[in-house]
């Protein structure tokens, strides 16, 4: 008996073994995690070369030994008696076993011992080498692993592009990106005219950050093999974001060439939906769609740049589509022909559609435009009782749906009701800053200004960075005439905060009129009117220069903001206080 039969003799003998009882054995400790062995293309090896090896009893239980320790449990002893064996026999399949013993145990030393003695009694097999790269990687051991890389390409120098891509695969993973880039261009540099080695490099530089040698590279890769798609795809990736005309143009080109690529076809048209330019876009997808008819997410991404395009028909058959071919996610459709319903203005069918959808990563948004519809054809407090049954998975949601329901009320002119219904989620929710902003801000338009100002002086001990909070504490003194300096203080901090904000800038302009600094004051409203034409600023600015003397200007502002914004109640009010 060889060993060859040796080894199906045993497996018959370890099946039967495993169904007996098995004694527990301390787990043992493990010093670095298996690393991932990349799969490379297959290719054929040597037949290794078989040890003459008498076949005894002690070699025969030294095997049986070593692979029921291993069944059981016992793994440092499997690993030992394997590497013993392979001493012993000097095998080439036991070397291999012995090697994957060692990589299933996880101690990285024992590991690379093993799969070196592997190399060592077969020199010749490429896999050995790959694997013991990967963990030589894994382990930082950078030097190393280049060594054994070198001697796979070296290996395969008739064509090495296949293993490139491989050993591009195990760098990929390793966390030190630049390092990862400089092995790798070590590797590719007696390869210049190989490009899966540029398209390697490329690819790893974009990891590192160094896009400047990713593009150079991939275009050396494209010149090198200009019918690859892989080299066309990854230069179109890189220009996409600082000059996508010429990605789009990269991609244009390939296709003119080569039009039956569709991966790149697929590439195209999504860089020409992120430009917006949806109806190109529609068409790629639409050629595409045209040789996959029956492919849902073609017809669903018709279906969405149609609805850009106001294509309301094209959108809803395309969904349609979509729906009847199985798309997986059904309720995505549902929601999307809800959103065509209601674009068409057919509210039955949209509610129809929104009520379908019943999970996914949609429906709470389709929850939330049933309780619109519902409070839009006047049934309030059927979209009251829907909003109280949403689920909600997180304490934001939980305080947007309190402030939907308190916006109802507002709307229905109950505002305390509204105010009642804020106070309650209060309760449970005492510190969120969302809802203490709109429960003062609700307090203050009931007249409960010391409400007001008690949940906005607690905003903003909890939230000191909150500039509309000072600002609209400040803004209420301001609007009460009380206490201006304080005021003035808190909106000039709510400025400091966020200096680009023109309703704060207004309230700021509005603090200097009530500290009688007229100059300062439109100064600073016409940087705010100039932002914003708001009909609140120009009630504002205009109450300031007519004070000030400029009568005529504040005129014309006044009746073109009336004009702008006919029948506002505050311009109306401030004209009616200046011109009777």
């Amino acid at each position: 008996m060889n060993l060859f039969n040796l080894l199906i003799v045993c497996c018959l003998l370890l099946t039967a073994c495993a169904q007996s009882p098995q004694r527990a054995e301390p787990a043992q400790p493990t010093q670095a995690a298996q690393p991932v062995v990349p799969q490379p293309e297959p290719q054929a090896e040597a037949a290794p070369v078989l040890p003459n090896v008498e076949l005894s009893d002690e070699l025969m239980y030294e095997f049986m030994l070593t692979e029921i320790a291993n069944q059981r449990g016992y793994k440092a002893l499997a690993v030992e008696g394997s590497a013993a064996m392979t001493r012993k026999t000097r095998d080439p399949r036991l070397a291999r076993r012995a090697a994957q013993l060692a990589f299933e145990l996880g101690q990285m030393d024992k590991a690379i011992d093993a799969f070196r003695q592997w190399q060592e009694i077969e020199p010749n097999s490429l896999l050995a080498g790959r694997m013991l790269s990967s963990i030589l990687l894994r382990g930082g051991k950078l030097d190393e692993a280049q060594l054994e890389l070198a001697k796979i390409l070296k290996a395969v120098e008739a064509n090495p592009g296949n293993d490139f891509m491989p050993i591009f695969q195990m760098l990929a993973s390793y966390p030190d990106k630049p390092a990862a880039l400089e092995l790798m261009r070590k590797l590719a540099q007696p390869y210049p005219n190989v490009a899966e080695a540029h398209w390697s490099v490329a690819q790893l530089a974009q990891m590192a950050g160094n896009n400047e040698l990713a593009l150079e590279e991939a275009r050396q890769a494209r010149n090198l093999r200009p019918d690859w798609d892989m080299a066309a795809s990854l230069e179109a990736q890189l220009l996409q974001k600082k000059v996508p005309q010429q990605a789009l143009e990269v991609l244009r080109r390939y296709l003119l060439e080569y039009p039956d690529a569709r991966e790149i076809r697929l590439q195209y048209a999504r860089a020409l939906l992120e430009q917006k330019q949806y109806k190109p876009s529609r068409d790629e997808f639409q050629r595409l769609a045209k040789d996959n008819p029956d492919n849902p997410d073609l017809a669903f991404a018709i279906a969405l740049i149609s609805l850009q395009l106001n294509d309301l028909q094209g959108a809803e058959a395309q969904l349609q589509q979509a729906l009847s071919k199985g798309k997986k996610e059904q309720d995505t459709v549902q929601y999307y022909l809800g959103q065509l319903s209601e674009a068409k203005e057919n509210e039955d069918e949209a509610l129809e559609h929104y009520l379908k959808v019943k999970g996914g990563e949609y429906q709470y948004a389709a929850q939330l435009r049933v309780v619109y519809l519902l409070n839009k054809r006047g049934k309030l407090e059927d979209a009251r009782e829907y909003l109280h049954q949403i689920q909600v998975s997180s304490n934001q949601q939980r305080v947007q749906l309190l402030l939907i329901e308190a916006q109802l009320l507002r709307d229905a002119k109950r505002p305390e009701d509204a105010y009642q219904i804020l106070q309650q989620g209060l309760v449970k929710l005492p510190n969120h800053p969302d809802l203490l902003y709109e429960t003062a801000m609700l307090a203050d338009k009931i007249g409960k200004p010391e409400v007001f100002e008690q949940l906005m002086r607690k905003l903003i001990q909890i939230k000191p960075d909150h500039a509309h909070a000072y600002n609209a504490l400040g803004y209420g003194m301001l609007e009460r005439n009380e206490r201006i300096p304080e005021a003035v203080e808190l909106v000039e901090k709510a400025l400091q905060l966020a200096p680009d904000d023109v309703a704060i800038m207004d309230s700021v302009g509005w603090g200097y009129y009530r500290s009688g600094k007229l100059d300062e004051s439109v100064k600073l409203l016409r940087r705010a009117f100039a932002g914003n034409p708001d009909p609140e600023i120009a009630a504002h600015l205009g109450e300031v220069l007519w004070v000030r003397g400029d009568k005529e200007e504040a005129k014309k502002i006044w009746q073109d903001s009336l004009k702008a914004n006919p029948g506002n109640a505050q311009l109306q009010a401030v004209i009616k206080k200046f011109i009777p």
